[in-house]
Formats: C-alpha cells, sequence, structure tokens
C-alpha cells in the first residue's frame, strides 16, 4: 500500500475547476495529524515546483502563481489533504504530487496528472 496516494486529476478546460485529493492510508492518525502537507507540481520539461501546504496546525503557504485561483485543505479524521483549483489556466497543466514531511522524514505520491486545454 502506498504512503500518499493522490486522485482527482484529469483533462478540463480553461476556466474550469478541479479537487485534488491525496490520502495518506498507511498513517496512523496522530501521524498525519503532525506532518506538514503540500502539494508540489511537475509540467513537461520543467522542475518540480511547489503549489502550496499546509502545517500541522493549519497554515497555509501558496506559490505567487497560484493568485488566488487554489485552496489548500487537510482533513485529519479522514487523513486526507485537498488542492481545489479554480480559474485553470492552460500553465497549470502538470502532474500534481502529494507531499508529506514527518520529523525529518519527506514522502512522495505518485502524482496525478492535470490537463488544462484551451
Amino acid at each position: 500500500q502506498e504512503q500518499l496516494v493522490e486522485s482527482g486529476g484529469g483533462l478540463v478546460q480553461a476556466g474550469g475547476s478541479l479537487r485534488l485529493s491525496c490520502k495518506a492510508p498507511r498513517n496512523i492518525l496522530s501521524t498525519f495529524s503532525g506532518s506538514a502537507m503540500g502539494w508540489y507540481r511537475q509540467a513537461p520539461g520543467k522542475q518540480r515546483e511547489l503549489v502550496a501546504t499546509i502545517s500541522s496546525g493549519g497554515i497555509t503557504n501558496y506559490a505567487e502563481f497560484v493568485n488566488g485561483r487554489f485552496t489548500i485543505s487537510r482533513e485529519n479524521a479522514k487523513k486526507t489533504i485537498y488542492l481545489q483549483m479554480n480559474s485553470l489556466i492552460p500553465e497549470d497543466t502538470a502532474v500534481y504530487y502529494c507531499n508529506q514531511v514527518w520529523r525529518g522524514y519527506e514522502y512522495w505520491g505518485k502524482g496525478t496528472s492535470v490537463t488544462v486545454s484551451s
């Protein structure tokens, strides 16, 4: 069983919305609750970049390009984080990866692909 499992990607037209989910099925609740979580993305031919993070205490941080379009949230009881993406543009096309940091250990999901058509 994977450490982190992303879902929710797909093909959407520009201006549309998607909600990505990342579940941590192997975590015990206290581990997940105590973890900093985040979303990163990697577009074809580009390096992986930060999209948004959320601390164990719920403090959020966003990349500048998000510009108010995305919202990261977490639901500890479900060991899940979300990325609500609105007003998508073709430049948002990428594989989106979930990231978990807990006590110095870092984990990555396998990613979910998002394609935004113009």
